[in-house]
C-alpha cells in the first residue's frame, strides 16, 4: 500500500525540472531587446558605410588635385634649364645646340617617368584610326590606307591617346 501512496504523491522536484513557458511579457521584452541590438548594429554598419564613402571621396578629390604633381616635379628641371640658357650673355651656336639637346634629354626623361609615349608611325605602316589622324590622301606607290608621311607625332599616356599622330595616307589605286 505504501508503494501506491508513493506513486500517487507528486514529486516536487520533477515539476521544477520541466521548463516553464515564458509569459507574453517576457517574450515581448526579449524580442524588443533583440530588436534594439539589431537596430544598433544596423546604425553602426550604416555609419561605417558613410565613413568609407566619405574617405573614398576625399581620396578621389586628393588624387584629382595632385594628379599632375609627379609630372610637374619632372618638368621643373626642364624649365630651370631653359631659364639658365636665357641668362647666358654671349651664347654660341654650339653652346645653344648643346643646351637644347640636354634640355630635350631632361624632357624625354620626364615623359618616360610619367609614361608619356610618342606615337611615331613609320612609312608603310597601316593606318590605325585609334592612334593616327589622316589629314590627306595622296597618290603613292604603296598599299592603300598605309602611312606615306608623318606631319606631327602623337602622344599616349599609358594606354590612353593624348594626341593622334597627324599623317598622310596612300590613295587607293
Amino acid at each position: 500500500m505504501q508503494d501506491q501512496e508513493n506513486q500517487s504523491v507528486p514529486n516536487p522536484q520533477a515539476d521544477d525540472a520541466a521548463p516553464a513557458e515564458p509569459t507574453l511579457e517576457e517574450q515581448l521584452a526579449s524580442t524588443e531587446a533583440r530588436l534594439a541590438e539589431m537596430h544598433d548594429a544596423f546604425m553602426r554598419a550604416k555609419a561605417d558605410g558613410e565613413n568609407i564613402r566619405r574617405r573614398a571621396q576625399e581620396d578621389v578629390a586628393k588624387a584629382h588635385k595632385f594628379a599632375v604633381e609627379s609630372f610637374a616635379e619632372a618638368m621643373v628641371p626642364v624649365k630651370d634649364s631653359l631659364e639658365t640658357a636665357l641668362t647666358v650673355e654671349a651664347p654660341t651656336i654650339e653652346s645653344l645646340k648643346e643646351g637644347v639637346e640636354m634640355t630635350l634629354k631632361q624632357l624625354n626623361a620626364a615623359f618616360e617617368r610619367n609614361r608619356l609615349v610618342e606615337v611615331l608611325p613609320v612609312q608603310g605602316e597601316k593606318l590605325d584610326p585609334m592612334k593616327h589622324q589622316a589629314v590627306a590622301v595622296v597618290p603613292a606607290e604603296q598599299e592603300a590606307n598605309t602611312i606615306v608621311s608623318v606631319l606631327q607625332k602623337g602622344y599616349m599616356i599609358a594606354d590612353r591617346l593624348l594626341r593622334p599622330a597627324i599623317v598622310t595616307t596612300a590613295q587607293a589605286k
